[in-house]
């Protein structure tokens, strides 16, 4: 089974801050007020972020 982590839509994100609330392992931070920024190493893949984006722009990428 392939590892899935968090990918944010940079260009769209306006670091409303909900996928830092919902992220259990605080792999997101925001990056100068202007985007969040997933840490690939404290993710865990549990799309809870990816659920609590209001914009829809965090989806899960395989990792091999």
């Amino acid at each position: 089974m392939k590892k899935r982590k968090a990918n944010i839509l940079q260009n769209y994100c306006v670091a409303c801050g909900c996928c830092l609330k919902a992220c259990p392992k605080d792999a997101i931070s925001i990056t100068n007020g202007i985007y969040a920024v997933v840490d690939k190493n404290k993710c865990i893949g549990c799309r809870l972020c990816e659920k609590a984006c209001p914009a829809s722009i965090i989806g899960m990428e395989e990792i091999s």
